[in-house]
């Protein structure tokens, strides 16, 4: 899976719809939960509904998704209503903890809709492993922020590390994508999401969410393999192909089956 950025759009700001379909993001999600305030619930999604109606999506620009909200609020219902769109490629869960519930959706959707549950609180990273084995599950999101407030974790730097970790293991254990990381919030600090992004890739993440269009760039810079990586991986299997059986040394390093493995998948993130 090549996406790597996950760009929020506010559910009850049709105006910028457009817009972030225009961005270079890899998905664009559409909000109803956390960006739109209760009492504009109802007429957010009914907005949803209409630009759903007019709008043509190209199959070069993002796709689509929708996060809806919590299964246990009065509006998830009406939320999954607009999954029926041919336009909506897929659903966020949000605070994700039970099964069922998600299996529960993904019987709701079409063979080509995805689920990705969001990890947010403890109980969801408890039963992150049947949760990415639920059937639909294309990959887990980690909601770095609301985890931190729901286990009382004070910053969400070397705190996390173990979080993030079990989380990209649970993945690899049930057999889906890399999970996506968190939200960097402070969308103006460009230094601090090349960061997060390079900790991330180091820790196993795939993707990240995006809060602003202007976090895009670096992203997806940051989630793809880097000039040296790729001029690496090229020479070991142009090696493996010449030489074929035997030892093969590669800037004086012996190549064995799990580097050259290493090599073919980073070949195999390059856009």
């Amino acid at each position: 899976m090549k996406e790597k950025s996950y760009l929020f759009v506010p559910g009850d700001r049709a105006e910028r719809f457009d817009k972030a379909m225009a961005t270079h993001a890899h998905v664009v999600i559409i909000d109803l939960e956390d960006a739109v305030e209760p009492d504009a619930k109802d007429t957010a999604r009914q907005a949803i509904a209409t630009w759903l109606q007019g709008v043509t999506l190209h199959a070069s620009g993002p796709r689509l998704f929708l996060r809806v909200n919590d299964v246990n609020t009065a509006w998830y219902e009406k939320d999954c209503a607009l999954l029926q769109s041919a336009h909506i490629a897929g659903v966020m869960l949000p605070k994700a903890e039970k099964v069922d519930a998600l299996s529960a959706l993904a019987n709701t959707l079409n063979a080509n809709q995805e689920l990705i549950p969001l990890i947010e609180t403890v109980r969801g990273w408890d039963a992150a492993r049947e949760i990415a084995s639920v059937k639909g599950v294309s990959r887990l999101a980690f909601g770095s922020v609301d985890f931190c407030i729901d286990a009382g974790i004070a910053g969400e730097e070397e705190h996390l590390h173990f979080v993030r970790t079990s989380l990209v293991l649970a993945s690899r254990l049930a057999g889906v994508a890399a999970p996506i990381d968190g939200v960097t919030v402070d969308f103006r600090n460009e230094e601090q999401l090349k960061r997060d992004v390079l900790q991330s890739r180091k820790f196993g993440f795939g993707a990240k969410l995006c809060i602003h269009p202007a976090q895009i760039e670096s992203v997806n810079t940051g989630f793809a393999p880097g000039a040296a990586e790729i001029s690496w991986a090229e020479k070991v299997i142009a090696a493996v192909q010449s030489k074929g059986a035997g030892a093969i040394a590669v800037d004086g390093k012996l190549i064995d089956k799990p580097l050259l493995l290493r090599a073919q998948k980073i070949l195999e993130a390059v856009d």
